[in-house]
């Protein structure tokens, strides 16, 4: 992680007020082209095209109305006239005219509690003895979430199991290695943690940390934030050594690692590193665990893939996919722990998660009031998993995204799943207009600066065809 501060082809289109999608031919090709152009043309000629489309349908659309109904046409025209920009100028137009619309429709969405519930996604039905003729048939969205929840995001109980037990085999391999190698090295228990312990895995149980303990003496250490340092970085934190003119030098084994009066995480980190990759041995280990056990070599963590050994061909389980364990040394000093992940601008620093206070915190409300708030988390992770253009928003920001969100929605229940689906996408992409996130227990963090703007324009564009037709989302 970078240190730097860091919907739904309806009964109503988003612009035109009463008018029913999918009536005739041309638009549901008009919508299939719009929704596919990005792949053909790239971002900046799929927004043109989208723009000059939304523009003639909107003509279309006012030539079909009564006479009293008809406003003056010349305001259809000020998406179309975007079409003869230059590119480098269509982001600042898509702001100053399609970006007032998503908001304006979002606003109209929220001062409706219960436009979740009515919307619905077009499906195609083929009917037997037709002669292979498929039909549209609306689906409720709250029914075709539930569907996609049960196919698609749910990780299977015996898979996730199969998962935990060869995370822990492989901890324990590793914390008996540590320990005869550095006989010395105060560690503690090797501990798992993650998403896969805590049910907030999607599609399938592929990766997880691994907590390597370091105990060091709390009279000789201390835990200074980031916020009171030069860091100026709420999630960093520095480890300072205490008393070094009453306890000098040599009296902690972690005195080996300090640089500058404070313990370095990027020295423990790169030990770690070095013996695990050149020291360990890898095929007496894979053939103890009779699964294949690699470091990943590259990056800044320290990771290990996991493989089972003898796959036979058609009998491919969930649990036997690949699983990514990353291995993170780990203080504890005081309510939080930090943990060693050296990023730039200082690699000696330790990074403060707040992925278990926003876990237990999303826990805790739904226990309270019955709610549905992980059960979205997870639907809203796979989602941005599975689409190329959202595959940068992580569940980081979607938990923080998700606990802002519930200081707004008080109906949390599983009747309301959609509405909350609906309004969660709304949420996100006022955060993408704005360019800023914050962290929920940060605020001082912006979670979007460390994505390009041509990753936030990418994901807005996606978000914005999928104010109309969300089902575009749930493949």
């Amino acid at each position: 992680m970078s240190s730097r501060p860091p919907g739904c082809g309806g009964q109503e289109v988003m612009y035109f007020h009463g008018r029913r999608r999918g009536q005739d031919g041309v638009g549901a090709i008009i919508d299939f082209l719009l929704a596919n152009a990005r792949l053909v043309i790239g971002v900046g000629g799929a927004a043109i095209l989208g723009i000059a489309t939304l523009a003639v349908k909107r003509l279309i659309e006012r030539a079909s109305r009564s006479a009293e109904e008809n406003k003056p046409i010349t305001d259809g025209w000020e998406e179309l006239k975007l079409v003869g920009h230059s590119p480098k100028l269509l982001k600042k137009e898509i702001e100053g005219v399609v970006m007032k619309k998503i908001t304006a429709a979002t606003r109209r969405a929220a001062a409706s509690p219960a436009l979740g519930e009515s919307v619905c996604v077009s499906e195609s039905v083929c009917v037997s003895g037709s002669g292979g003729v498929c039909v549209s048939v609306c689906v409720p969205l709250q029914e075709r979430l539930e569907c996609y929840y049960a196919a698609r995001v749910c990780v299977s109980v015996g898979g996730a199991e199969r998962a935990q037990r060869r995370a822990l085999d492989v901890a324990t391999e590793i914390q008996s290695f540590l320990r005869a190698r550095h006989a010395h090295m105060p560690l503690g228990e090797l501990r798992l943690a993650g998403s896969l312990l805590d049910d907030l895995q999607v599609i399938t149980p592929d990766h997880a940390s691994l907590l390597v303990h370091l105990q060091v003496e709390e009279s000789l250490w201390s835990l200074v934030r980031g916020e009171d340092t030069f860091l100026s970085h709420p999630q960093l934190s520095l480890i300072r050594r205490e008393n070094l003119e009453y306890f000098p030098r040599g009296r902690s084994y972690w005195d080996h690692f300090l640089v500058g009066g404070y313990l370095s995480a990027g020295g423990v980190a790169e030990l770690l590193s070095r013996s695990l990759t050149e020291a360990l041995n890898w095929p007496s280990l894979s053939a103890t665990l009779e699964a294949e056990v690699w470091p990943v070599l590259g990056g800044g963590d320290i990771t290990l893939e996991v493989r089972p050994i003898g796959r036979r061909h058609g009998d491919q389980e969930e649990g036997e996919e690949p699983l990514f364990l990353r291995v993170l040394p780990t203080v504890q000093l005081g309510e939080e722990p930090v943990c060693a992940r050296p990023r730039p601008p200082c690699e000696h620093a330790w990074f403060r998660s707040q992925y278990p206070r926003e876990a237990g915190l999303l826990a805790s409300l739904d226990q309270s009031d019955g709610g549905v708030r992980r059960k979205l988390l997870k639907t809203l992770k796979a989602v941005c998993r599975i689409s190329p253009a959202l595959r940068p928003i992580t569940g980081r920001h979607l938990s923080s995204l998700l606990l802002h969100l519930s200081r707004k929605a008080h109906d949390w229940s599983p009747q309301a799943f959609s509405g909350r689906f609906l309004q969660a996408l709304e949420e996100l992409i006022g955060y993408l207009e704005l360019g800023h996130l914050p962290s929920y227990f940060a605020p001082a963090v912006n979670l979007l600066q460390e994505l390009s703007e041509e990753q936030i324009e990418q994901m807005g564009f996606m978000l914005y065809c999928a104010h109309t037709q969300p089902d575009i989302l749930l493949i």
